[in-house]
């Protein structure tokens, strides 16, 4: 039987779907690395990461939830979950009514083609329905660089994804086993652990400079 310690963070879906061993690097060997976009990132979630409640008529904001779930095995925080005044919802302290939650997830960037990012704001739905009991319908994704929020539908389809990359992603993260590193023009050059991974380097010589990184004297 698990526990809450063998859960993952909730960005290692994000990790995974996007490069195994970008997920490995991170959520086994505990590498992390700063570059432009995740610099561009950390500005962006320090804006709205203060962790202030906000109501606007119908509208109820909080910032910055701690979320898990025992079904998919993760855990981690919601930049920001809206609440809107609705029959279906679940009475919120201090507040009249019932009251549906929202998830928005805030990125740097632009919108994918790919699920990557679909799949994270889905795996926070399924956080809020296990801790609040209740049914998320959707949830948006909002994209500094578009100034665009995307209306997700939290469909049978996407639980479905999600809860398999969320399997898969805890077996991966398990078995503590870093993949080789493979070369995409796509996706390599915007990752924020090019220099440590060194995909274009022969296996040896690769291995060479990192153990020699990870031992070298003070």
């Amino acid at each position: 039987m698990s526990s809450e310690n063998d859960y993952i963070m909730l960005s290692a879906l994000q990790h995974y779907a996007y490069c195994p061993r970008q997920c490995a690097l991170i959520h086994i060997e505990q590498q992390w690395a700063e570059n432009r976009f995740t610099v561009e990132g950390d500005i962006l979630h320090e804006r709205v990461d203060s962790g202030e409640a906000e109501s606007r008529g119908e509208y109820y904001s909080v910032r910055t939830i701690r979320l898990q779930s025992k079904a998919l095995q993760i855990t981690g925080v919601a930049d920001l979950v809206e609440f809107r005044k609705d029959e279906t919802g679940v009475p919120i302290p201090g507040k009249k009514g019932l009251w549906l939650p929202c998830p928005v997830e805030y990125k740097r960037g632009t919108k994918k083609a790919d699920d990557w990012d679909r799949i994270q704001l889905c795996a926070q739905a399924i956080c809020l329905e296990e801790m609040l009991q209740c049914t998320v319908p959707r949830g948006a994704l909002w994209y500094q660089k578009d100034k665009h929020r995307e209306w997700v539908t939290l469909d049978e389809a996407l639980r479905a994804e999600t809860a398999e990359l969320a399997r898969a992603a805890n077996e991966f993260v398990a078995a503590g086993k870093t993949p080789k590193a493979e070369y995409s023009a796509k996706k390599c050059p915007r990752c924020s652990l090019l220099d440590v991974c060194q995909p274009k380097l022969p296996g040896s010589r690769r291995e060479k400079l990192y153990y020699e990184e990870i031992f070298k004297a003070e």
